[in-house]
């Protein structure tokens, strides 16, 4: 067995062509579609979207939640949100209460029929990440999950990582 005799810096130093590239981007898009493709017919059955979906996961994630912290999670307009949140609440899936101490606050918690929804949304993603898992092995999720997070910009790792840190 032969040592690498290079440096250490060059020796981690990763070089991918263009079309090593692409093949990852294909990939992303293609695992995306599987990773989606499962809450997608859940959600089509009740006439929901990709954004009720992001909406019940966040809120289920960090019950009472404010709509402001909840907006700059997702990312999206205010107009948007409360269009989701409308048919969320009318649906029985999302309750809504004024803040204590702010009035203006509106904090948002999942209702029994939420938290049964999410559950089956998450169920149906996590069956498929572990089955991934499982293929790929240990080493491979580590790599995958350092490859997300180098991925996020700035603000959006120091969300993940704020959502990361409550259940460790």
């Amino acid at each position: 067995m032969t040592q690498n005799t290079q440096p250490k810096s060059v020796a981690n130093q990763l070089f991918l062509t263009d079309e090593q590239l692409r093949k990852g981007t294909e990939a992303m898009f293609f695992a995306y579609r599987g990773f989606t493709a499962d809450p997608d017919r859940i959600l089509a059955d009740r006439g929901y979207g990709r954004a009720h979906h992001r909406a019940v996961h966040f809120i289920h994630r960090s019950p009472g939640t404010t709509v402001n912290n909840l907006l700059n999670i997702l990312g999206v307009t205010k107009q948007s949100l409360n269009r989701v949140l409308r048919t969320l609440i009318a649906d029985g899936l999302v309750s809504s209460h004024v803040g204590q101490k702010d009035k203006r606050e509106r904090h948002l918690h999942l209702t029994d029929a939420g938290v049964a929804l999410e559950q089956s949304l998450s169920n149906a993603q996590r069956d498929r990440m572990r089955t991934a898992y499982k293929a790929a092995g240990a080493e491979a999720v580590a790599g995958f999950r350092q490859v997300l997070e180098a991925m996020m910009d700035e603000d959006m790792r120091h969300q993940y990582e704020a959502l990361k840190d409550k259940n460790e």
